[in-house]
């Protein structure tokens, strides 16, 4: 099996499993499976915070999603965490479960809603074993509304959102984004809104508190104003393919040697410079063309004079014409040129990390950066129910115990 070796100049970064960050201290019980969840809670333990996974006989689902033999979404989803085993279909489980929830700060689950409740552990229940607890709860419609039993994957979110209507070119099908965005998104806002109450629930008087986190309303939020603009024209807004409905030029264009660049003249005076770049100075001075409005009505006619420019042009020549210029213009990349990029490499967006299975592997980093409490890499993501002894530890099972429910299959290290 090949497996690629990235570029040396990406930085190495090693785990550090005795660093501190911002988040020691907490202690978060995830429950989640496949994206979004996994998504809060590494982003809380690359904060420093221990993020117990509480795992099935078959670990988390995103253990399948293999490539080349590999479950790359796993290893960069759960790094930093630790894997408890256990079984909340056994008997004695849940028990368990309810044993740890006085130890935890947080728990996080993305079950269908009303699951929780069925096993015994409604925010009732586990509000009353711990007053404090933050309890994050995704899903893909919300716990309330009409739409709250149904299935709930970020693929039906991203179609019902308006995103995938309005993405893609007029003459063609609505196209879904390549990756689990609105997964994704829900998970970064619900690590927003966890560490919100989790500040309420650690000062004098806070309480815990259930967190309600859809996988649709970050999605539709990122759209804009669309609710406030069908309501003013009563139009839907179109696919309009890679151009936008305000801001004239913005684009994607093809340059000579069959590669593609993009453009934004967001903000005056932008677009006066594209103008000036492209032979049409003369046209600031006109009425038909000097403001935001004149320029929408004229999109067609202003795109196809950039992309006839862009034509005479390599990508590279492009890129360094519109930059002397003071015109903000991106070479289009794919993984290939990022692995590659200085800048990607500098700020870290790829860094490499030890791994038990392919030597090293090239992840995403931290999403920022924090001057004096920085996100770190702790450990590799977990097998399952490697951490199941010191989980137990805080609980203080015995022996006989644990082999009860070790013989019961509720305490596992997944499937022989």
């Amino acid at each position: 099996m090949l497996i690629k070796t990235p570029s040396q100049a990406i930085h190495k970064r090693e785990f550090t499993p005795v660093a501190t960050g911002p988040l020691s201290g907490i202690r978060v019980l995830d429950l989640s499976r496949l994206v979004s969840g996994n998504t809060a809670t590494f982003l809380l333990a690359d904060l420093g915070a221990e993020v117990i996974k509480i795992e099935p006989a078959a670990g988390d689902t995103l253990r399948h999603w293999l490539r080349s033999g590999y479950s790359t979404h796993w290893k960069n989803l759960s790094r930093s965490k630790k894997s408890f085993g256990l079984d909340l279909r056994r008997p004695g489980a849940v028990e368990v479960l309810k044993r740890l929830v006085p130890q935890a700060d947080m728990l996080v689950e993305n079950f269908r809603p009303g699951t929780l409740e069925k096993i015994g552990l409604s925010p009732e229940v586990l509000l009353a074993l711990n007053p404090r607890l933050v309890i994050v709860r995704i899903s893909g419609w919300g716990q309330t509304g009409p739409y709250r039993n149904r299935p709930g994957f970020g693929t039906l979110a991203e179609g019902m959102t308006g995103f995938a209507a309005a993405n893609g070119f007029p003459d063609r099908e609505p196209v879904l984004p390549p990756g689990p965005l609105a997964d994704t998104m829900a998970g970064y806002c619900a690590a927003v809104s966890a560490l919100a109450a989790l500040r309420h629930a650690q000062m004098p008087g806070g309480e815990g508190q259930v967190i309600d986190q859809s996988l649709f309303t970050p999605l539709f939020i990122s759209q804009g104003p669309q609710a406030a603009n069908y309501q003013l024209s009563g139009q839907v807004r179109p696919r309009d393919s890679n151009s936008a409905q305000y801001t004239v030029p913005r684009g994607l264009f093809r340059t000579g040697d069959g590669n593609y660049v993009t453009l934004s003249a967001s903000m005056e005076p932008m677009p006066q410079r594209v103008f000036e770049a492209i032979g049409k100075g003369h046209l600031n001075q006109d009425p038909n063309y000097n403001t935001a409005a004149a320029r929408t009505e004229r999109k067609d006619e202003i795109l196809g004079w950039v992309a006839d420019f862009m034509a005479t042009m390599t990508q590279a020549e492009a890129v360094a014409f519109f930059e002397a210029r003071d015109v903000t213009v991106a070479p289009i990349y794919d993984i290939s040129h990022i692995m590659d990029d200085p800048h990607f490499q500098e700020t870290e967006v790829v860094v490499t990390l030890p791994d038990p299975e392919m030597g090293e592997i090239a992840m995403f980093g931290f999403a920022n950066q924090l001057s004096r409490t920085p996100a770190n890499y702790y450990r590799p993501a977990p097998s399952i129910g490697q951490d199941n002894d010191e989980v137990l530890s805080l609980i203080g099972m015995d022996k006989v115990e644990r082999a009860a429910l070790e013989e019961s299959g509720a305490v596992h290290r997944g499937k022989v």
